[in-house]
């Protein structure tokens, strides 16, 4: 029993490294790339210009078109910001196609990878000549023949040149309009949801941006809290923040050195395994350490090579994962990713149970040395990295756990967080030099790692639950109306909730009191029943009663602005409430 766990290989890692190269929705949404055209070489006072928006996604992706059939759907929009003296006239859609997405019983109705949106502008008699610049966001959601992803925006400008009357114009970009049919499209304030220059809704957030962060210094964070919560919960999340209490798990809300401490500690632990324990005699002397290698301190060095080469390689592929994964707030927002840990993981609760044999034994006749190849420090580290590469199943599932947490604290801007995986291979590596120099007293191999064994099973099945109800959570929170989001914001800003983070600070400080930030999405169906029943009870109510009380949308993840206020907050999904206190 002891022997077939011997080399069984970090398949967590690996799953990790390929969900990272694999999907999409781990790097934030994928992005389009626009260019703005013009059609002509110049436009002339009083006169109309035709422009357009040049779409390009990623290779098998599609668009939602601006009128999508299921509502969950995010639907295309173009805002447009006119200067002075330029008007919107119409907007051009292209003929959007059907998208069979598997488990969707309707098509979807997409725009093709390529394709380009037609916009016709008037300019009034006045406009001087030279240069006129036309911002433009676009808002979309990509989608391929399995999912859709997060929606993302891109900004974009049409730079007009006006010309003297008598300047002649020529067309530049005439394939890119020859198939946009002007004259059949929407035109602004009709109520479409492409309509240009519209003002937000009533009661919609403001965007993020570089004001509401330099806001946000002047207050204190007192707690933070995400995910659906019950009356009574989200009531104890704000007597705790009043009270300055916190949670603290096995690492939030520790200092630093007791992380990397907790962290080392646990890689010094792995070393009690079956899988590692009675393989650390075999393997000195297989690298010509402990009794056989001459000195203790040559022993010494030997060994510390071959722990150092462990600690190496669990350090690279932690940076590999932690760096390649991007925003964690993204990865840990999608439902495949955390079915794929879930399923990860009851496979390795199995094995620690014995119900199921991860045997990879057979691989270790391929890295034997011969017996004049013992003792040197190439052997040793060479060797090291391989028995890290080839680590046991109960050293995998500890090491997930790591880099998932790496990951987190990564993406919430603390740079201490890459140094976790190395110190977790550290930790491993601790008893080798000395046990190299044959000073060490080794535990004996015996029935009581049978128990070892046990309990980290029991604790693998209990994070593989965790991981599938996160993925069951996610999962139903695909299916929500935007619309239906929308309005339950604007209806709490009826109700005295802030829209504007800025003058909902503004008011926090002018009247000393706290403040609730609700961040949510359209996407967000969780922010939706958090709304209809937490924070509509009257409990909660009467707990916020003396709050400042905002909602702050952060619809794009990968936004950098966004991204900067998700950091600030430590929030790595959505819905996600923060309560602030401004500072004396």
């Amino acid at each position: 029993m002891l022997m077939r766990d011997r080399f069984a290989p970090l398949i967590a890692v690996g799953l990790v490294l390929s969900a990272t190269a694999g999907a999409r929705t781990q790097s934030g949404p994928p992005r389009a790339s626009v260019s703005p055209v013009v059609e002509f070489n110049g436009a002339h006072a009083g006169g109309a210009v035709r422009v357009a928006l040049s779409v390009v996604l990623p290779d098998g992706l599609h668009a939602n078109s601006n009128k999508p059939r299921d509502p969950s759907l995010i639907a295309m929009e173009l805002r447009i910001a006119p200067p002075a003296g330029v008007a919107v006239e119409e907007i051009v859609w292209p003929a959007a196609t059907d998208l069979e997405q598997e488990g969707s019983e309707l098509p979807l109705a997409v725009f093709e990878r390529q394709f380009a949106i037609g916009v016709s502008l008037n300019l009034d008699p006045s406009v001087a000549q030279g240069e006129l610049a036309v911002p433009a966001t676009l808002r979309y959601q990509a989608c391929d023949n399995k999912q859709c992803y997060f929606p993302a925006t891109t900004e974009a400008a049409w730079v007009l040149r006006v010309v003297p009357a008598s300047a002649p114009l020529t067309s530049q970009n005439g394939p890119v309009f020859r198939n946009l049919r002007f004259g059949s499209g929407e035109v602004p304030g009709t109520g479409a949801p492409s309509s240009a220059a519209d003002p937000p809704a009533p009661g919609a957030s403001a965007p993020i941006n570089e004001d509401m962060l330099a806001a946000l210094g002047g207050f204190t964070i007192r707690g933070t809290t995400a995910g659906r919560l019950g009356t009574a919960d989200f009531v104890q999340f704000i007597r705790d923040a009043e009270a300055g209490v916190t949670e603290a798990g096995w690492f939030e809300e520790r200092g630093p050195l007791a992380i990397l401490l907790i962290v080392l500690l646990g890689g010094l632990a792995l070393n009690l395994t079956p899988c590692v324990l009675p393989l650390i005699p075999i393997n000195l002397a297989i690298i010509g350490a402990g009794v056989r290698a001459g000195s203790r301190s040559r022993g010494f060095l030997l060994g510390a090579a071959y722990g150092g080469a462990m600690a190496f390689v669990y350090g690279v592929l932690g940076l590999v994962v932690i760096l390649a994964a991007g925003t964690f707030g993204a990865i840990n927002s999608s439902p495949w990713f955390n079915l794929g840990i879930a399923a990860l993981f009851v496979v390795l609760a199995l094995a620690m149970f014995d119900l199921l044999v991860i045997d990879f034994s057979r691989l270790s006749s391929r890295f034997r040395i011969r017996d004049s190849g013992r003792g040197t420090f190439v052997v040793a580290f060479t060797m090291g990295a391989v028995a890290a590469m080839l680590a046991g199943a109960c050293v995998a599932p500890v090491v997930i756990q790591v880099v998932l947490f790496a990951s987190s604290l990564y993406a919430t801007g603390t740079t201490l967080a890459l140094a976790l995986p190395f110190f977790l291979g550290l930790g491993m590596a601790l008893p080798w030099p000395i046990a190299g120099a044959g000073i060490a007293a080794l535990p004996k191999p015996g029935a009581w790692m049978v128990g070892v064994k046990r309990a980290f099973g029991v604790f693998i099945l209990g994070t593989a639950v965790y991981y599938g109800y996160l993925a069951y959570g996610l999962l139903a929170n695909r299916w929500v109306d935007p619309v239906a989001v929308e309005s339950s914001v604007a209806n709490k800003v009826k109700e005295g909730w802030h829209a504007s983070l800025v003058s909902g600070l503004e008011a926090a400080q002018r009247e000393d009191k706290s403040v609730l930030v609700d961040l949510w999405a359209t996407w967000c169906k969780n922010c939706l029943v958090m709304d209809s029943t937490t924070l509509a009870d009257s409990d909660v109510t009467a707990a916020l009663s003396d709050y400042v009380k905002i909602k702050l949308q952060a619809e794009d993840l990968s936004e950098p602005h966004v991204r900067g206020v998700m950091q600030h907050f430590g929030a790595i999904g959505l819905p996600t409430y923060v309560i602030l206190k401004p500072r004396p």
